[in-house]
């Protein structure tokens, strides 16, 4: 694993206080097909001792960044102290939702075995992410223990099962969700699909991917975040999972932003929704 420091500046009360953060890269999960899984470990000077999750992903692609370019997103929980870990799937168009699925929950128990290693309580991890990545943050928090069929693509069935470097009896359960603008029920989406390959799987696989049917009283303390001027994901998404949460007596919110789009490229509703969701870890991984 290579670690590197970098300093960052954060204007806080009218002054600059300059803060180290330690960057460990390409931390390898599992390989599949023989390609490594990664994350790379965001750690700030002061951690408090708790971890967020962020779930690398848009459409189910899984871009890879240098890591230093993912600090202006990051600044704000490391400034909070939460260590932050940059969590890789097997991206579309060649991987399909249940693999990402699959991979993401590897990476949690990956995650929760070194935690000794990161400074971090496994009792204290949150999960984050937008569109796709929040699909996957309610998956992890919400059905966190199922095993989802790993999709079999439009090829056949793969003859190389994905190896996860930590065991899939381990727990991979996490304490706190935040997920913007997120598809939750994915039933009538799955199948042939252009702009999202991912979505190319059989139907009969999307129930055990789909958080709004997994809803148990017992789930994490969970935030919603969502534009009314979302034309991808329509902000009734977030409504019915709010529903379901209440329905089943778990603590939530469903902060709605007016005017926000889809990504919220408004600077403005971009750094609400940010204070929400630091605000909302803070609140719930503290305890």
């Amino acid at each position: 694993m290579a670690r590197r420091a970098i300093l960052i500046s954060t204007l806080l009360l009218g002054s600059w206080a300059t803060a180290e953060t330690s960057i460990t890269e390409d931390v390898i999960y599992g390989h599949k097909d023989g390609m490594a899984l990664t994350y790379d470990v965001f750690t700030p000077d002061t951690p408090n001792g708790a971890g967020i999750l962020y779930m690398v992903s848009g459409g189910w692609f899984s871009r890879w960044r240098p890591p230093e370019e993912r600090m202006d997103a990051f600044e704000p929980l490391l400034d909070a102290g939460f260590s932050v870990f940059a969590i890789h799937h097997g991206s579309a168009p060649r991987y399909k939702v249940p693999d990402a699925v699959s991979d993401v929950r590897a990476a949690v128990r990956h995650v929760k075995s070194n935690a000794r290693e990161y400074g971090i309580d496994t009792g204290r991890l949150g999960v984050w992410g937008g569109s796709a990545g929040g699909h996957l943050s309610l998956v992890l928090g919400l059905a966190a223990e199922a095993e989802p069929v790993v999709a079999s693509g439009d090829t056949g069935q793969r003859l190389l099962a994905p190896v996860y470097h930590a065991e899939r009896t381990a727990n991979a359960s996490v304490a706190a969700i935040v997920a913007y603008f997120p598809p939750v029920d994915l039933r009538p989406l799955a199948g042939p699909s252009d702009r999202f390959p991912s979505l190319n799987f059989s139907p009969d696989e999307a129930a055990a991917v789909s958080p709004i049917l997994h809803v148990t009283e017992d789930d994490p303390p969970t935030l919603l975040i969502h534009g009314d001027a979302d034309d991808l994901v329509p902000l009734s998404a977030s409504a019915s999972m709010q529903v379901a949460l209440d329905e089943a007596g778990v603590t939530n919110e469903l902060i709605v932003i007016e005017g926000g789009d889809h990504g919220f490229r408004n600077p403005g509703h971009r750094s609400r929704a940010t204070q929400a969701m630091v605000s909302w870890f803070t609140t719930h991984l503290y305890q």
